[in-house]
């Protein structure tokens, strides 16, 4: 039988991979189960383009209790017989047709892979980039994924404590809303999707299902925009409260102990859901859809099957326990639904009702085709690199006005207009929250332990050299971690990039995950959990290649958490780490100075790897040892921008030694470059000797670079601006455009 390309393109499949299950079902499939393949062979859930590659990183530690890939998130021991469950991923795509439901759901789906973990969602994270914010479509998209994202989490009770925005023209007509969702569960209670044994039932409980989400897997998320397809029946539509009580109405159940096997249906829905279940344990599945409830009348088959209608999860449960755990749901008022069970046959047998619509074998569904594609530098990357950076010359530009471009610049300025719309006090564990630290920080109650949590990444960094962004992303993640006193333990990524199909995308996405690779075994942290988000583009424009690191740490007591700002006059500070003054050229590469004052996204970034590790251990071992009053990471903006930051937060001010006001013809590299691996640290003056030692002893340069007070920021003879006015510019620049 010959199908129309116009089919296999709304699916996501290419000519070969239908001929392809042709040969290994030995027939041709009808339409029900042509949508099955598409959604399981789809990039957002067969990964045909990255497993090969996400193999390279690290992922195991001795605290590791999840192996990557095999369930919804990594879980990581904390001690007390805790486990923190944590993960990040996209809805990219979503979120540029219908930006406030996109955001919701993304919000949702992530809390309902902890919860498919057995554990309680206890704190969010986001990370969030748009387009020029003077574009009245760029606002619409900021403004309503703000709007979704505070809307889910406030109505379910889940504090949102930490993110991240950025703005570039790349990510235009392709925003990136990556979620993050961590939570906590005893070790000896963590769940599985496994569905177990042979006779289990397969109950579906939460919302009726509709026609929302119907090819989000295969079709949104899968493939570039074209701007005349009309793709709003493919966003999903979130119900928050309901969300609510499913998280309190499957976490009894899960204490139980009476539930064999619990999975989210999120991408691809009931299939993802069921087929992968059931994969797991080498067993199959018969349905009946016919049973599944619905909030719509004559859905097809194949609608039920691909819905990814929200708040729904699949639980596989021993029968004679069925009725115990339905009684639940109905406490709770959840529906629930017996739609199938768990065989010892591994194939899918789908029915609606008493007509076969599907049988499938499940190893041929569940194993979609792995691509090791050769990527090829772009000729234009290569010149980017090469361009000399001496011609963005500052001799003609004023440091004051400089610093205040870029301190109310969209990258820089304040994010309280958004945060503050977030409640990142509710569950009453928030030690630290946004705006206050480079992490935040989380109390875990009875344990007198606290974690840290950050998301962090810079796609102009991998834009310019994809293997030396990949380190950075990696190295800040956990250097933010550090700056709080925490000892990172584990990471979580989204991978956000083009077409890998494009050869210059795929070198892109290799060497950034090679760099990624490096760090994390330099660092020795593993990733242990996330997603990939690929074919972000539109009429042939990719967005920077953007992975996004979410980042875990733990504190032995929630009182050593340390933040960013300076807390009183008369303390010394000091730059630590990559300290030397001298003007060096390759640290304008790819910052926010070159961007914005000369525009320009040219040069090589770079890092030392080693000289990280040593500069985190100091910054964890000076906190412990109460030797620090504040540490913030010197990053986005450079010195000036870190120093004015610390300064802010609590209106003291700062006045720079001769050591940082030495003239300069290259200030613009001392003030605004963005060399890595340094922080501001401020402490008191009796501590500068044991401080000395510390930094002595671990092999990690530091200089005095001045001392806190007064209203203004001094940081030479030719840049003293006050306190105040420079406040003001970065605290209402965001929420004035």
């Amino acid at each position: 039988m010959s199908i129309s390309q116009d089919i296999l393109d709304e699916i996501a499949l290419s000519r070969s991979e239908y001929e392809l299950i042709i040969d290994k079902i030995d027939r041709d499939p009808n339409g029900v189960e042509l949508g099955l393949f598409g959604a399981l062979w789809s990039e957002h859930c067969g990964y045909k383009h990255s497993k090969p590659l996400l193999g390279l990183l690290p992922s195991k530690s001795a605290r590791v209790l999840s192996k990557t890939g095999a369930e919804n998130a990594g879980a990581i021991d904390i001690g007390n017989g805790m486990a923190i469950v944590f993960k990040v991923e996209s809805h990219n795509h979503p979120s540029a047709v219908e930006p406030l439901q996109g955001a919701a759901t993304g919000v949702g789906g992530i809390v309902r892979d902890i919860l498919a973990m057995g554990a309680r969602p206890i704190a969010l994270l986001n990370s969030l980039r748009f387009g020029d914010l003077n574009q009245p479509n760029n606002q619409h998209l900021f403004n309503g994924v703000v709007n979704g994202i505070s809307w889910y989490g406030n109505c379910i009770g889940v504090p949102d404590v930490a993110g991240e925005i950025y703005f570039d023209k790349s990510y235009t007509q392709n925003p990136l809303v990556n979620a993050m969702c961590v939570g906590l569960v005893a070790i000896n209670n963590i769940a599985t999707s496994d569905a177990g044994a042979p006779g289990n039932t397969l109950l579906l409980v939460g919302s009726g299902t509709g026609r929302d989400g119907i090819h989000g897997a295969s079709g949104l998320a899968s493939r570039t925009f074209d701007e005349e397809q009309e793709l709003r029946p493919t966003v999903q539509v979130g119900n928050p409260f309901l969300e609510k009580v499913l998280i309190e109405a499957c976490l009894e159940a899960l204490e139980t102990g009476k539930v064999a096997g619990i999975q989210d249906l999120g991408a691809a829905g009931l299939t993802s859901a069921a087929i992968e279940s059931v994969s797991k344990s080498g067993n199959g599945l018969i349905l009946d859809i016919s049973k599944v409830h619905r909030r719509e009348t004559g859905m097809s088959a194949y609608e039920v099957m691909l819905s990814e209608s929200q708040e729904r999860m699949l639980l596989s449960i021993p029968n004679q326990y069925v009725p115990d755990i339905q009684s639940i749901m109905d406490k709770w008022d959840v529906q629930s639904s017996i739609i199938g069970t768990v065989t010892d046959e591994p194939r899918a047998h789908i029915y609606d009702s008493e007509e076969m619509v599907a049988n499938l074998p499940i190893k041929e569904l569940s194993d979609a085709p792995k691509y090791r594609l050769k990527g090829e530098q772009s000729s234009d990357q290569i010149k980017r690199q090469k361009i000399s950076l001496s011609d963005a010359n500052p001799k003609n530009l004023d440091p004051t006005e400089v610093l205040f471009k870029l301190i109310s610049s969209q990258n820089i300025s304040s994010r309280q207009s958004v945060y503050r719309q977030y409640d990142h006090q509710v569950q009453t564990n928030t030690v630290v929250g946004p705006g206050d630290s480079d992490a935040a920080v989380i109390r875990i109650k009875g344990t007198g332990n606290a974690i840290a949590l950050t998301i962090d990444g810079n796609g102009r960094y991998c834009y310019l050299d994809p293997f030396r962004g990949g380190q950075i992303v990696v190295a800040e993640a956990c250097r933010n971690l550090s700056c709080t006193g925490a000892e990172p333990l584990a990471l979580t990524d989204c991978l956000n990039f083009g077409d890998p199909e494009r050869p210059d995308i795929y070198f892109q996405l290799e060497q950034a995950i090679k760099g990624m690779a490096k760090a994390c075994r330099s660092l020795g942290v593993p990733i242990v959990s996330g997603n990939v988000s690929l074919y972000n583009e539109s009429q042939g424009q990719p967005i920077y290649p953007t992975p996004i690191i979410g980042g875990l740490g733990l504190l032995p007591d929630p009182t050593y958490a340390m933040k960013s700002g300076f807390i009183q006059e008369g303390e010394k500070v000091f730059l630590v780490g990559s300290n030397s003054l001298r003007p060096r050229l390759s640290d304008l590469a790819g910052s926010e100075y070159l961007h914005l004052i000369h525009n320009k996204v040219v040069g090589r970034p770079t890092i030392d790897i080693g000289l990280e590790k040593a500069l985190q251990s100091f910054c964890r071992k000076a906190i412990s040892d109460r030797l620090l009053s504040s540490c913030h990471d010197c990053s986005d903006g450079g010195l000036a921008i870190a120093i004015s930051e610390s300064a802010m937060q609590n209106q003291i001010g700062f006045i720079a030694n001769s050591t940082l006001s030495a003239p300069s013809a290259r200030w613009d590299t001392i003030l605004f470059g963005e060399r890595q691996s340094r922080v501001i640290i401020s402490i008191s003056p009796e501590n500068e000797k044991e401080l000395l030692a510390t930094a002595n002893t671990l092999g990690v340069p530091l200089s005095e670079i001045g001392t806190t007070g007064g209203d203004f920021i001094t940081l030479g003879n030719n840049l003293s601006v006050s306190l105040q006015e420079l406040t003001d510019s970065w605290s209402n620049a965001l929420e004035q455009l």
